[in-house]
C-alpha cells in the first residue's frame, strides 16, 4: 500500500505522525512540501475530498499574518493559491493512504485507518 505523509519538516505535529507511522511499522513516503513545494492539483483534490476549512490552516502564524483584506471573503481559488504561495498554510500533516485522506494527526484515526 503506498502512503504519502505531507507537511513540514520540522513541525511537532509531523513528528508525532512520522513516530506513530514507525512505531506501527506502516512504511511511508514523506513529502516536505515547504522544501519541495506542493502542486495545484493535490490542493484541489484535497480540497474537493475533505473541504476547505480541512485544508487551510486559519489558526497558524503565516495566515494570521495576511492583511485583513487578504483573509476576508475567501473563495476556494483565492486560498488554494495562497497556500500554493505559501505551503506553511496548509494544515499538516496531509496522509493519503488506502484511497483515503487523513488531515491533522489523531491517533485513534490513524488506528482506524491501519489498524492496531
Amino acid at each position: 500500500m503506498a502512503v504519502t505523509i505531507y507537511g513540514i519538516k520540522n513541525c511537532d505535529t509531523m513528528k508525532k505522525a512520522r513516530s506513530w507511522l514507525e512505531d506501527h511499522d506502516v512504511a511511508y513516503e514523506f513529502h516536505d512540501y515547504k522544501a519541495l513545494g506542493i502542486d495545484r492539483a493535490h490542493l484541489e483534490g484535497w480540497v474537493d475530498q475533505a473541504g476547505l476549512d480541512a485544508v487551510l490552516n486559519r489558526a497558524g502564524t503565516t495566515f494570521r499574518k495576511l492583511p485583513d483584506a487578504e483573509r476576508e471573503n475567501l473563495s476556494r481559488e483565492k486560498a488554494i493559491a495562497l497556500m500554493l504561495d505559501q505551503p506553511s498554510m496548509i494544515k499538516r500533516p496531509v496522509l493519503e493512504a488506502k484511497d483515503k485522506l487523513v488531515i491533522g494527526f489523531k491517533p485513534e484515526i490513524y488506528t482506524s485507518t491501519f489498524g492496531g
